[in-house]
């Protein structure tokens, strides 16, 4: 065990838990953009980003365990890495749920959507690189939250739209679950943001 932790394992774990998050919110925003057809071929290689997600979980939680002097807190870095990954896994169940549900076209609001995940995961990114090197993270946690606000409204909007306009019943569920999957993938991109402000309380 470990007495005096080399404090940097935690952040470089973390690093790679959002390149990770980058890296798959890129990808699934190239496939809603070209089409289902696309997306298919796609969806197996944002499983592989969840795999790798999940492995870095593992080896997060086990260096928690080994660890009796942590960077942070321990329940703080649980929380940050757990909300991580719960950002991975509402990527990996939309790309699923588009697929597995055959929508064609995919609507512009699920393009938007997306559009707006990429920048979101990219703050998320950027805001864990500041904690790691002690720079000015809220600033990233601010867009986090202005980003998740206009995600919101677009699925707002999408919703109407869907029961105003669209008439087969099993598409407007299929399409419902998607929002509502994409919708929950941003907020945790928000409860990451959280979790990091909460950081920063503790440790200012």
């Amino acid at each position: 065990m470990r007495i005096l932790p080399r404090e940097e394992k935690f952040f470089e774990l973390l690093n790679k838990q959002t390149q990770l998050l980058t890296e798959a919110a890129d990808v699934l925003l190239e496939g809603v953009q070209a089409g289902n057809s696309h997306l298919k071929l796609i969806e197996s290689k944002i499983q592989q980003y969840e795999h790798e997600c999940d492995e870095i979980l593992h080896e997060l939680f086990k260096r928690l365990n080994q660890t009796f002097i942590t960077p942070l807190d321990p329940e703080d870095i649980q929380s940050l890495c757990s909300h991580l990954d719960d950002v991975m896994d509402g990527m990996e169940e939309a790309a699923h749920c588009i697929v597995s549900y055959r929508i064609d076209p995919i609507p512009q609001p699920v393009i938007d959507i997306c559009r707006f995940l990429v920048k979101a995961v990219a703050e998320v990114k950027s805001a864990v690189a500041a904690m790691d090197k002690n720079r000015e993270i809220l600033k990233h946690c601010i867009e986090i939250n202005r980003l998740e606000g206009q995600v919101d409204q677009i699925v707002r909007l999408a919703v109407v739209d869907l029961f105003d306009n669209e008439s087969n019943p099993v598409l407007i569920m299929k399409l419902k679950e998607i929002y509502d999957v994409l919708e929950w993938t941003v907020d945790s991109c928000e409860d990451v943001s959280d979790v990091l402000q909460t950081v920063i309380v503790k440790n200012s």
